[in-house]
């Protein structure tokens, strides 16, 4: 029998030096083959160009939301590294700064292959020391990554004294008061403690949560509907979201328990890419991952296709009642659902926090990229949490590598570019922010432009 595989979590929030300890640990030589999960808040990824990349597997996770599709985009890359030739010793997840750790750990209790293939050794959470008071004032995740913790690095020491740092322990110790700490700057935490914790505190997390097992999806209802063969029409208006996934399953029988054991097997699909539908289009009752385009309408109306006669369970990213959704026999019978169920009743999306990405092909002038980041980060500080990206700067063979969190800004340069496409990629997050006027600010930074 094989042995299971251990997990390490490292979370935080955004910026208090996840990627720095992470590429510590690639960089020690403790002889492991470690794989590295990245799970990215934004389309376009920033942080796998940011770690040490040696003989490491990097994997990356791209979700428009940071909680709900993580379970089923875990198990799929998971599943994925089980069935490979070459063999990790063990899995390292460096989650976005934005997110609960709940529903990451949750997928090494609930889902049986995981279970039988993997064990979660702990969670390691981050605290950026200058930021973390502010942080916990107004993120109920920072509060979160704090209290599934098993072992907390307090980081960035050097910008604070022994005084501030007394009041962040006593805080995080009335959160979590079993977690062990330790005080690090640039995130110099012993390495075999990081990897050897001893498992993941199962009886703290449900006293944190007693929730906890019951399992999150990317969805927030499901019904139950007797379909014949034939076609139907969905009819929706504009709603809170300009999308709104969907998918459909068959379904034995036409009960609540059905309906939630059906959840289990259809969630996995929602973390996949989906297939795009625009108003007037077609869809059919076969599983996938649709999505309904939702924009320059107030009505909308999609035609449904169904081959075989029977039960089947219908699961929508967001209530119908959001969008006054109705289900018709073409033209007809308005359908009700014979049973249906609110997933995630308490899940809760903050909509002004975003992330903006731009990538731009033409070198950058250096000058004008300084006076640039110096603006946004004297105008912006309290807005954007974090800015991070990778920059080709004109004349310059290297890459440029920049993060800040609010007004502390580190850069660097990095590698020579080689071959690879001499790309810039920045990514911003953080509330309010508003892509057009971003762009136009390092538009004005293209050498193209003098």
């Amino acid at each position: 029998m094989n042995e299971k595989i251990p997990v390490t979590v490292l979370t935080g929030f955004l910026g208090s030096g996840k990627t720095t300890l992470l590429n510590r640990i690639l960089s020690e030589d403790h002889g492991l083959r470690i794989a590295v999960i990245e799970n990215e808040f934004g389309e376009i990824g920033v942080d796998q160009d940011l770690v040490i990349n040696a003989d490491e597997e990097i994997l990356e996770m791209n979700n428009g939301c940071i909680c709900c599709t993580v379970r089923g985009d875990l198990i799929r890359i998971l599943t994925d590294l089980m069935n490979r030739s070459k063999k990790f010793d063990r899995v390292i997840i460096e989650t976005t700064g934005l997110a609960d750790p709940g529903p990451v750990a949750q997928t090494f209790f609930i889902d049986e292959a995981m279970r039988d293939a993997f064990y979660l050794d702990g969670i390691i959470t981050l605290v950026d020391s200058k930021h973390i008071m502010q942080q916990l004032d107004s993120s109920e995740e920072a509060e979160s990554q704090i209290a599934f913790a098993d072992l907390i690095v307090l980081n960035k020491i050097d910008v604070t004294d022994e005084a501030e740092q007394a009041v962040i322990e006593n805080r995080i110790k009335k959160i979590n008061g079993m977690a062990s700490i330790y005080k690090t700057t640039m995130a110099n935490a012993p390495i075999a403690k990081i990897l050897d914790v001893g498992g993941f505190d199962l009886n703290r997390a449900l006293e944190t949560n007693p929730s906890f097992l019951e399992p999150e999806y990317a969805f927030e209802w499901g019904g139950i509907y007797k379909l014949e063969e034939s076609d139907y029409d969905l009819n929706l208006d504009s709603g809170p979201d300009e999308t709104l996934s969907l998918a459909w399953v068959p379904i034995i029988d036409a009960t609540e328990e059905s309906l939630k054991k059906a959840a289990e097997s259809v969630f996995i699909y929602f973390s996949h890419p989906p297939k795009t539908i625009v108003h007037h289009g077609a869809l059919t009752t076969e599983l996938e991952h649709w999505q309904l385009q939702l924009t320059g309408e107030q009505q909308y109306q999609f035609s449904i296709r169904n081959k075989t006669p029977g039960l089947y369970a219908l699961f929508t990213q967001h209530g119908p009642d959001e969008f006054n959704a109705e289900l018709r026999k073409k033209n007809s019978t308005l359908l009700m659902p014979l049973v249906e169920h609110q997933f995630n009743a308490e899940h809760y999306h903050d909509d002004t926090v975003s992330s903006v990405a731009i990538e731009i092909e033409e070198p950058l002038d250096g000058e004008r990229l300084e006076k640039v980041l110096d603006l946004i980060l004297r105008t912006q500080a309290e807005n954007i949490f974090r800015m991070k990206g990778i920059l080709n700067i004109e004349g310059e063979d290297h890459r440029y590598i920049y993060q800040a969190v609010h007004m502390l800004f580190d850069g660097q340069w990095g590698t020579v570019w080689g071959d690879k496409p001499r790309t810039s990629r920045m990514v911003f997050i953080g509330k309010n922010l508003v892509y057009e006027e971003l762009l136009q600010l390092f538009n004005f930074c293209r050498s193209s432009s003098k």
